[in-house]
């Protein structure tokens, strides 16, 4: 199963991103950048000016991921980590499952390019397309969104059995999802108008109004700690919180991404956009559009059904470990832990595959078969030398980091996110080199290999996950499903690499792209495992509040990374330096 929110701050909260996976853009419209050493001063003005946008894209991820996480820490502070915030993270997370399988994954691969044609092709720059999008999407989501918000209980249901079977607890998320499940709306709207604002390279909006969005959310919960107390004090539960504290954070959650939505408008208006409703469907290009998102939406429909699993699962054992005495072991500690793993992937294979996916796609287009596999190995190479080193800190650290940040709200339930993100560790290995695999389909517009790529990782992360709910106490099933995440990339990484290497002609560099990723485990593993048995010792020694995770944390860290570069300069890997020259260029530095 791809991750469920993969560009995700995912499941932990709502977010109109998609899985990166399902944003199959043809890049080959994309002009290439003249060489700065031959560009005419136009040229030269352009380079800056998309080094600049780069940057700034860069800047709102980065402060949309850091908002998404303080958003999980003021919610384990309000509403703990146990089967309440579980209840809470089943309703929201429906939401974006019902808008991804609507018509969130068609819109990005199929849509959008069509809507880029249309601003650099049509006489009026593509504003008629686009508000017939615009329109469709609003016809489209508002009828939906309405359906969904009277099948609340039916969706509660299909998500967890478990919540089901318990009436207190099943009022609780049926409550919450009515007020989380009308964002389904705001996403579809967020979305359209960020690409029509993307498509006239107006890139700024989309990546900095989702940090609107967690801010309101961490207002609404802070408002809740204001009025109810803290959990370390109030120890609310499914039994306790009233429905003022239910309206509250179910207020909060709507309004983020209602003011996510509203707040693009502004922007459209300083680009020139006239928005206005416009129902001549037919004969626009809308209708074939739909016939050729047929991949794209079955990729989607897999990944849902995937996370569908893994949800019951995780509630299923969370409520079982809760009821046994042990809190953290549910649905909110995986997802709250797969989103601190998934930062690394976000910040740095992202920005590496963004830089070469244009000259990916333009060697794809002109049949240049060698100069993709160079740039697919470039960009497994490069990502791997800070990605390595993170999965191996995530297994060492994984529970300092966790008692640090969510200690204070449930000691017990912070060591249960610690175990998960322990077990995540490992798993961001291969879950990062697919996604560098996967843009070399998507660079020859192939949607219908991602989709059976996606299809095999959801089977066997629910094989594995189902087996270790089976097999382990309840306190350490989520640790087996997060595990399990990890084993699934591995096999889908597998199957990713061969289908590849024939498409390119039975080579992609693979000896040279194992080579490095076995001089860096070479490096991390003995790092990592100093850096554990230091963190371990403090822990032990100090205990697991603030003063003993921060010092576990921080010695472990600086043991790890010294060590690792060390050993890394010892076995002479250029792609040191490759990483740290894309990371001054993507800063524009």
């Amino acid at each position: 199963m791809a991750a469920p929110h993969e560009e995700s701050d995912r499941p932990g909260g709502l977010r109109s991103h998609l899985p990166d996976d399902t944003l199959p853009l043809r890049l080959r419209d994309v002009p290439a950048p003249a060489s700065p050493t031959t560009a005419a001063p136009e040229a030269k003005g352009e380079n800056a000016r998309l080094a600049k946008s780069s940057a700034l894209m860069a800047a709102g991820t980065i402060v949309s991921r850091v908002t998404g996480f303080l958003r999980t820490l003021v919610m384990a502070a309000a509403i703990g980590v146990g089967t309440l915030n579980d209840s809470y993270q089943v309703a929201n997370v429906l939401p974006t499952m019902i808008y991804t399988l609507v018509g969130g994954g068609a819109l990005n691969a199929v849509f959008v390019p069509q809507l880029v044609r249309a601003v650099k092709n049509d006489k009026d720059g593509g504003e008629a397309y686009a508000n017939r999008l615009l329109t469709l999407v609003v016809v489209l989501l508002a009828g939906a969104t309405t359906l969904c918000v009277v099948a609340a209980p039916l969706l509660v249901r299909m998500m967890s059995p478990d919540i089901a079977a318990d009436p207190q607890r099943m009022a609780l998320t049926v409550a919450f999802a009515r007020y989380c499940l009308p964002t389904v709306f705001f996403m579809g709207i967020h979305v359209v108008l960020g690409q029509i604002l993307n498509a006239r390279e107006r890139f700024g909006a989309m990546m900095w109004t989702p940090v609107l969005n967690n801010i309101v959310i961490i207002a609404g919960f802070g408002a809740f700690i204001w009025a109810f107390g803290g959990f370390a004090r109030s120890g609310v539960s499914p039994a306790t919180i009233t429905p003022e504290g239910v309206r509250l954070i179910g207020l909060a959650t709507l309004l983020g991404l209602a003011v996510q939505a509203l707040a693009m408008f502004p922007y459209l208006r300083k680009a020139g956009v006239r928005l206005r409703p416009r129902f001549d469907f037919r004969g626009h290009g809308l209708g074939k559009a739909v016939g050729l998102a047929k991949w794209t939406l079955l990729f989607v429909l897999a990944n849902q059904l995937g996370l569908t699993v893994v949800t019951q699962l995780a509630t299923k054992a969370g409520a079982a470990a809760e009821r046994a005495g042990h809190s953290g072991a549910g649905i909110t500690a995986y997802n709250f832990a797969l989103q601190i793993w998934q930062m690394p992937q976000a910040i740095i294979t992202v920005s590496v595959m963004t830089a070469v996916l244009p000259r990916i796609s333009r060697a794809a287009h002109t049949g240049d078969a060698g100069a993709v596999r160079d740039d697919i190995s470039y960009g497994l190479r490069t990502s791997a030398v800070a990605i390595v080193p993170c999965a191996f800190a995530f297994l060492a650290l994984g529970l300092p980091m966790a008692t640090l940040l969510y200690g204070s709200s449930d000691a017990q339930g912070a060591e249960g996110i610690g175990h998960a993100l322990m077990a995540f560790g490992l798993g961001l290995i291969p879950y990062s080199a697919q996604y560098v695999v996967l843009r070399g389909f998507y660079a020859y517009e192939d949607t219908r290999t991602p989709f059976y790529n996606t299809l095999v990782v959801a089977l066997v992360n629910a094989a594995a996950s189902a087996l270790c709910f089976a097999l382990l106490p309840a306190q350490w099933a989520v640790t087996g499903i997060a595990a399990s995440y990890g084993l699934a990339f591995a096999v889908g990484i597998a199957v990713a690499w061969r289908r590849l290497r024939h498409r390119l002609g039975g080579d992609l560099d693979g000896a040279r792209v194992l080579r490095t990723y076995a001089r860096l485990c070479t490096a991390a593993a003995p790092a990592a495992l100093a850096a554990g048995a230091a963190s371990t010792a403090l822990l032990h020694a100090l205990g697991t509040d603030v003063l003993g995770s921060l010092t576990a944390l921080v010695v472990g860290a600086a043991v790890l990374f010294a060590l690792f570069l060390a050993l890394a300069r010892l076995l002479k890997l250029p792609e040191l330096n490759a990483l740290f020259t894309m990371v001054r260029s993507r800063l524009g530095r």
